[in-house]
């Protein structure tokens, strides 16, 4: 391994693995930074394999040639080296990037060599075009030699929430060979964790959010409902997918919810069906129960946060008439209270902590990142492989049982069309050669839209004072050494669900409370001592649709949410702002409340609160339904109820695409769920069921509350 030093030209906005060539360990530094600069990145490369092609036993497949590869010169390698004030909770803080670097340089105890595992993403640029392979060569950590001709039982595509479960669940049988794909990074830097603090630092959440290393940076279609405004859809593309961006909130909807799944086609999905793989997946840290699980993979702490609001917003709730729930996870959803967590130990756990990191070391799982999936390979109307891209290089593998597409609500359906499954017209039109005509892929997407209600605080006690640098550096140091402190919590540690109207059988509305400020997806730093609340809708009426832009799998797909497009959606936005200020004027908060910074008390009229929504409602981050789950006579159907694509042969989609309708709430819970009950079903296990459980429903449905 060659070492050699790289001065960075150009922007101060990024990092291209491109500059770093191969086999050679690469400090890129900013022109004229001393040791120890925040814009210092550090990348390293381990020497290229040689690439291989799989097939199943008794199968011939040529060899796909290399991809022509134009020389680099050092000067065209360091011309490429954007880069990026790394250690730093927002852009531009040098104070604590220097403060955190030298916290940080002995912390991998690693030997140098350790770091040629990691790579990065060869391109930046948040635009609708990205590149097409990652600069990583070689494959996941995963001991033994690289790939061989008819290894491969099955290809997972897409290393998020569902596929790290999959290729856990899956290897857990040594006859089973499993290649996983992933077209982001890894989530580990020479296995540290603290080395990539942005992404397992609960409280550093936002900056990934802005990092098109490991997020999509997709963008919808200008929102007819929302005064013409584009928003902006991070999706997580990383080892753990979106759980190694979100905001750590584990919520897995109503139980209602899984009962209107089985109506709607997903025999098997109901809540007695769902419940056990709940359980089965989950880690609680207050123990194993009737809805908890105690020894799964996934870790769950409850919030527990001393901070004075959080404890008066829950205390503002019961005084507005909402009762209190010990658990919304549990027996009654309905009611405000303490939040789980995805976070352990004062980190997040993501499933790539949770399921893939344990199962590397099994010699029958190989891990793949910077690896991006063109296509699904089909001989007739059965799926053998897929073709990829990787180092500038296309290559293939292929599975001699299945190959299961874990690419999320958006990258999932993308794929089946790049690969000729979908609307047979679109297609046509974009020159893709027909595989099966299956017109509801991509059809019937579905989000939950929110708006963030603000107060000014009379008292400095927000999260606003953790903007200063010398703040910012206390809080980064406390938690590189001992995971404590600020820094290990996400702090949206309270919430709740509501019912909007009378005769609303089961909460529609959701809260998050924050002791802060967020503008513009946490990428603006906050102005002043605030609070707010995160509220919206929990199963809207409009619905949308998404389609390829072009054949060129490099291309971002035209999002169309059709958000607001139904007067029921707004009527109950509307709700939602009268319900939050009515809770926000409860005597709990009257020691913190200063002015209403949004919407603002100038708007109180139906007209005046829906133009506020239109101007401000933005993402909750909740893509799904993409794929939809249902029976084969269901003309809307992409799977079924085993999460087979519907007209063709060993091709499975398990991710949050495949729920026939949204849940109410946020959506890793659900989709790590589905993935553990997805597991079963590949492997011909018979299904968990609890039918003993029993779930709150109100007194009355002739009251809101």
């Amino acid at each position: 391994m060659k070492w050699r030093l790289a001065r960075g030209r150009g922007s101060a906005t990024g990092l291209s693995g491109r500059a770093a060539g191969q086999g050679r360990f690469v400090y890129a530094r900013h022109s004229g930074a001393l040791l120890g600069s925040p814009h210092l990145q550090v990348r390293a490369r381990a020497p290229a394999r040689s690439p291989a092609l799989e097939s199943p036993a008794g199968i011939s497949r040529p060899r796909a040639p290399p991809a022509a590869r134009t020389p680099r010169t050092p000067r065209a390698a360091a011309r490429d080296c954007e880069l990026r004030p790394v250690f730093s909770f927002q852009q531009g803080d040098p104070g604590l990037g220097r403060t955190m670097w030298g916290a940080l340089r002995g912390c991998g105890g690693r030997r140098p060599g350790a770091w040629g595992a990691w790579g990065a993403w060869g391109a930046r640029g948040a635009g609708r075009r990205r590149a097409s392979a990652g600069s990583s060569p070689g494959p996941g950590p995963g001991p033994g030699p690289g790939p061989g001709p008819g290894e491969y039982s099955h290809v997972v595509v897409g290393a998020g929430s569902a596929g790290c479960v999959l290729a856990a669940r899956l290897t857990e049988d040594p006859a089973v060979r499993l290649l996983l794909l992933e077209a982001g990074p890894r989530d580990l830097l020479a296995g540290s964790k603290r080395l990539l603090w942005k992404i397992h630092m609960p409280a550093a959440l936002v900056a990934n959010l802005r990092d098109d290393r490991y997020n999509w940076c997709y963008h919808t279609e200008p929102q007819a409902g929302l005064g013409g405004r584009v928003l902006y859809w991070p999706r997580g593309r990383v080892w753990g997918g979106s759980s190694s961006l979100n905001a750590m909130v584990y919520v897995r909807g109503h139980a209602e919810d899984y009962e209107r799944w089985q109506r709607e086609g997903a025999a098997g999905w109901g809540y007695a069906r769902c419940l056990p793989y709940f359980r089965r997946a989950q880690s609680h840290e207050l123990g194993a129960g009737p809805y908890r699980g105690g020894r799964g993979p996934l870790h769950v702490s409850r919030g527990r946060t001393d901070h004075p609001l959080h404890r008066a917003f829950l205390d503002a709730a019961r005084q507005a008439g909402y009762p209190l729930t010990d658990d919304m996870n549990g027996f009654q959803q309905e009611g405000f209270g303490w939040m789980d967590r995805t976070i352990h130990q004062g980190k997040r756990w993501s499933t790539a902590c949770a399921y893939l990191h344990p199962a590397l070391s099994r010699p029958n799982l190989t891990a793949e990142a910077q690896t991006f999936v063109s296509r699904v390979l089909f001989e007739g109307t059965r799926a053998v492989g897929v073709e990829y891209i990787k180092n500038g290089q296309t290559r293939r593998a292929y599975a001699s049982k299945e190959v299961i597409l874990s690419g999320g609500a958006i990258n999932s359906p993308q794929l089946l069309m790049l690969s000729g499954v979908g609307n047979a017209d679109d297609l046509k039109k974009l020159g893709i050669p027909v595989v099966c005509h299956l017109p509801g892929v991509g059809q019937n997407l579905q989000d939950h839209l929110e708006i963030y209600i603000q107060q000014a605080c009379t008292l400095p006690i927000t999260l606003h004072s953790a903007q200063k640098p010398l703040r910012k550096v206390r809080i980064g140091l406390e938690w590189l050494w001992k995971f404590t402190g600020d820094g290990a919590t996400a702090h949206l540690e309270t919430g709740g669900f509501i019912r909007s109207r009378p005769g609303v059988p089961h909460p529609d509305i959701q809260f998050h409370f924050l002791p802060s400020q967020v503008i513009d997806h946490g990428r603006v730093p906050t102005q002043q001592e605030a609070y707010q609340v995160h509220v919206g809708t929990l199963r809207g009426t409009s619905v949308g649709w998404l389609k390829l832009r072009s054949a060129d799998p490099r291309d971002h797909p035209v999002i169309q949410p059709n958000y607001l497009s139904t007067e029921t959606d707004i009527k109950d936005f509307r709700q939602c702002v009268k319900l939050t200020r009515e809770i926000f004027a409860q005597k709990a908060l009257a020691p913190f409340r200063g002015k209403e910074l949004q919407p603002g008390s100038h708007v109180q009229s139906d007209t005046e609160i829906d133009s506020f929504v239109r101007a401000k409602a933005d993402s909750a981050y909740h893509p799904s339904c993409t794929c939809k789950m249902g029976q084969p006579s269901d003309p809307t159907a992409v799977v079924d109820p085993q999460a087979r694509v519907l007209g063709v042969e060993n091709l499975r989609v398990v991710d949050a695409s495949i729920m026939p309708s949204v849940v109410s709430g946020n959506l890793n819970a659900p989709t790590i769920m589905i993935a553990e009950k997805a597991a079963d079903i590949i492997k011909g296990q018979p299904a968990l069921s609890d039918e003993d459980v029993p779930v709150y429903k109100p007194q009355t449905l002739a009251t809101q509350r």
